[in-house]
């Protein structure tokens, strides 16, 4: 009987090779390869051509994106490889034009299609997760708290993405660079900040997949990254006098490798072997995706994203998705204020501010709505110059 899919709390990169980079401008990919590839787990892609998705999450909640694509995902339980064909050929939902924009209607984030296949929203599984933080507002009716938040909580809750083709360099990146025999991924720097994390389960998936990375949504971090940052040259060298033979060249091409994958690994070290918050959404057969979020470190990048464990704690599914630092502000001064019960005073004590300080925070991350009129406008008062 085959092994459940533990819960993730960290990004390994166990059983995949991290390949010297390539750069193109402010871009540089690092090529992710397979040693062992599963023949049992599969993904394909399915287009959508609407303007607008609207997605129903349950009964009383609806998600509003640009969804351009989703992803089919086929296993097999008994471990026999996976044929699937014509899962890009598929259709899916209702599209309408209305005003001259496209609008479709889909079926939650993760959708079982058949016995073995799932359909999954890439990306904004992880982001539906990150907006439903905390989504039903305070659980005790603190005097402090508008009418608006104790009724309706933090709805609706907006966050922003800017599309890979508004980063510069991207699409010529990926349309010019080489794509390994054994590729299954990929980890993308903008100006040597890590935008993207990709990994799929085969060779074969990747390569159908590659350029969807220009489709996928990211943080404007990456957008002013793009558009002003630079990159770094790495050089490693072999030491001529070490070698004499060519099964020393063998050895120190060997250390050169390695060299080069530990240091592009420490370049993702945000991303990798960090404490992770995980939750997992659907089980299949012995794979397991789940949605993510790092700690929420005020000083450094976040993620959230989206991940498939095998029942060798190995990554079949990646994608991830980078912070701003508004929006790490945001979730971390909501996880805060739930912590302490939503009590404002006791959590601006806990972050050593007066509570007129603490409001002020809320106010600058767009959450001033939550506080009652009464409060912002003596909270305003005691911050003005006497």
């Amino acid at each position: 009987m085959a092994r459940k899919a533990p819960l993730l709390e960290e990004i390994s990169l166990k059983g995949l090779e991290i390949a010297p980079s390539q750069v193109w401008g402010n871009i540089r990919l690092v090529p992710l390869l397979r040693q062992n590839v599963r023949p049992d787990l599969r993904l394909f892609k399915r287009d959508y051509h609407s303007d607008l998705t609207i997605v129903s999450v349950d009964k009383r909640t609806r998600y509003f994106s640009c969804i351009p694509h989703g992803l089919i995902l086929h296993w097999s339980e008994d471990g026999q490889p996976v044929v699937a064909t014509g899962g890009q050929l598929l259709t899916e939902g209702n599209v309408k034009d209305i005003a001259s924009v496209k609008m479709q209607w889909l079926q939650r984030m993760v959708k079982r299609e058949t016995k073995q296949s799932l359909r999954l929203l890439p990306l904004h599984l992880a982001m539906e997760g990150f907006l439903s933080l905390f989504f039903g507002g305070p659980s005790v009716a603190w005097k402090n708290y508008s009418k608006q938040a104790l009724s309706n909580g933090l709805s609706p809750r907006v966050e922003w993405s800017i599309s890979g083709r508004s980063i510069v360099q991207l699409n010529h990146a990926l349309r010019l660079f080489e794509i390994h025999d054994r590729q299954v991924g990929v980890l993308l720097f903008v100006s040597e900040v890590l935008a993207s994390a990709f990994v799929v389960p085969t060779p074969t998936d990747y390569r159908a997949l590659h350029t969807s990375i220009l489709e996928d949504f990211y943080g404007e971090t990456f957008l002013y990254h793009g558009l002003y940052g630079g990159t770094s040259t790495l050089n490693v060298e072999i030491d001529a006098e070490q070698v004499h033979t060519l099964d020393d060249l063998k050895v120190a091409l060997k250390q050169v490798r390695s060299d080069w994958a530990n240091f592009q690994g420490f370049m993702a070290s945000n991303l990798l072997n960090v404490p992770l918050q995980s939750k997992r959404i659907y089980r299949a057969g012995p794979f397991s995706l789940q949605r993510f979020m790092t700690t929420l470190e005020l000083k450094q990048q976040n993620y959230i994203g989206e991940a498939i464990l095998d029942d060798h704690n190995q990554l079949q599914y990646l994608k991830i998705y980078g912070l701003s630092a508004a929006q790490t502000k945001r979730a971390y001064l909501l996880k805060q204020i739930a912590a302490h019960n939503w009590n404002l005073e006791r959590t601006a004590q806990s972050e050593n501010d007066t509570l007129a300080q603490f409001i002020y925070r809320l106010e600058k991350v767009g959450f001033g709505y939550l506080v009652n009129n009464q409060l912002r406008e003596q909270a305003a008062k005691e911050r003005r110059p006497t």
